[in-house]
């Protein structure tokens, strides 16, 4: 009888353990920290969501490591910006579609909507976060995907996804009013690297970046003495560092404006590649673009 008892014990013990796994959270792995919060945002606490690139963290130069690569492979849905943003990653993103959903989330974005900068030439600028409305069209693609990964809560996720889409209409709307304050000649944005064409481009305003799309290739002594010129001709009170970017080329800029005799002052560090601190309001995409246009109007209203 007692043997029997425990045949039994372990038959329910098997069940309720192949039970629980079956009912695992979806895995999602993002790239970057805005994927992340798009996913947040619209899965909630129905998937596990995990994010390989935090603060601080330069896309444009980021090598998976081995920890990477386990996330990766336990990933049931990978999800990644795409036109050559995560360019070292290229090649394990091609593996592990072979293997479960791995997207790129600009994959919908019309190409006429893409910039194409003439330093980047055969690529598209990736930084399409800075347009809002085309960071829309990204959360399209992981509401998505996230329904096609769990179709049963398929209700939930489109119900967040709507929610979302409003109060990014709403910052769309506020970004645009605000940077209504900037007086015309004051409207000429000097950064560490040239991650601002479609801020540019939607809410008109010049933009100069130190270095390229990329942040691969340090800027040299001409392209310092360039832009201190366009400061100084423009008379720029205002030039800003990067929280994904190395400060010494801003500094070096700043070195040189002043040898020149105009005075230049470094604004409050902007989120381009990377958000803020989890848990922090710039930790999210909505509060990040709130926080780099109160930023740049405060630096350039001066």
């Amino acid at each position: 009888m007692s043997k029997k008892l425990t045949c039994i014990c372990l038959i329910f013990i098997i069940f309720v353990s192949c039970n629980t796994q079956t009912k695992r959270k979806p895995m999602v792995v993002s790239t970057i920290g805005m994927i992340h919060n798009l996913v947040e945002e619209i899965a909630g606490n129905k998937v596990t969501a995990i994010g390989l690139m935090g603060p601080g963290i330069d896309p444009h130069l980021y090598k998976a490591s081995a920890g990477d690569i386990k996330r990766l492979s336990d990933a049931d849905l990978i999800l990644y910006n795409g036109l050559h943003l995560e360019s070292k990653l290229i090649d394990i993103f091609e593996k592990m579609s072979n293997k479960k959903p791995t997207k790129a989330i600009t994959s919908s974005i019309p190409i006429k909507k893409l910039i194409q900068p003439d330093d980047y030439e055969g690529f598209y600028d990736p930084h399409v976060w800075f347009d809002v409305s085309l960071w829309q069209l990204a959360a399209k693609e992981v509401v998505t995907a996230l329904v096609a990964l769990d179709p049963n809560n398929k209700e939930i996720y489109k119900k967040n996804h709507d929610n979302y889409q409003q109060k990014l209409n709403e910052l769309d709307q506020w970004i645009a009013n605000q940077m209504d304050a900037i007086p015309t000649r004051n409207r000429l944005l000097v950064t560490a690297h040239d991650a601002f064409g479609y801020f540019s481009k939607k809410y008109n305003i010049r933009v100069v970046g130190l270095q390229g799309i990329s942040t691969a290739s340090e800027a040299g002594t001409k392209d310092i003495q360039h832009v201190a010129n366009i400061i100084i001709t423009h008379q720029v009170p205002t030039i800003f560092i990067e929280s994904s970017v190395p400060v010494r080329q801003i500094e070096a800029l700043k070195a040189a404006v002043h040898a020149k005799g105009w005075t230049v002052t470094i604004g409050e560090a902007l989120f381009t590649d990377a958000m803020g601190d989890a848990g922090s309001i710039e930790g999210t995409y909505i509060g990040m673009m709130k926080h780099n246009v109160n930023s740049i109007v405060t630096g350039l209203k001066k």
